[in-house]
């Protein structure tokens, strides 16, 4: 209900309107999950239906209503994050995770958090259960940047290795 949001990670935006609100659009201003200028406009839903970004936004500055919402409107971020753990030419080394209690995949992404995915790391639905990945020899090449996509509830804590 006004003012900026900082999020720890990229999450994708959502909009719940609660009457028919598809002939109008929102558009949502901020940042991307490397600080660069990031504005996305989504149109409206229909009632009780929920839109989401396709941008993930790191920090969102404004969301404004372009025309007169039908009903209220809320705003909120889905579950589905993304980061960059090092924006240029990387080896993935390892990762180090403490688990939650709900399993899932840890997508590690090359140029962007839409890139080709060059490894997955699945986490167990046991919390405070650990996976300690080691990548032998060389590690995994990426060659324009690491970049992770996951749920929220996948994991407690993540350290991840690269040269």
């Amino acid at each position: 209900s006004g003012g900026a949001v900082a999020l720890n990670a990229g999450q994708l935006v959502t909009i719940l309107s609660s009457a028919d609100d598809s002939a109008i659009s929102f558009t949502i201003v901020g940042t991307d999950i490397q600080g660069d200028a990031l504005t996305e406009s989504l149109t409206g839903a229909t009632a009780a239906a929920t839109v989401t970004s396709v941008a993930f936004f790191k920090t969102i500055a404004s969301i404004t209503a372009v025309g007169d919402p039908a009903g209220n409107v809320t705003a909120g971020v889905s579950s589905s994050c993304a980061d960059v753990i090092f924006a240029g030419r990387a080896r993935l080394k390892g990762t180090y995770i403490v688990n939650s209690g709900t399993a899932g995949t840890i997508k590690f992404r090359t140029t962007s958090q839409a890139g080709d995915t060059q490894m997955e790391v699945g986490t167990v639905g046991d919390a405070d259960a650990t996976r300690d990945v080691v990548i032998p020899e060389e590690g995994v090449l990426f060659k324009a940047g690491i970049y992770i996509e996951y749920t929220v509830s996948t994991f407690l804590t993540m350290t991840v290795f690269h040269a």
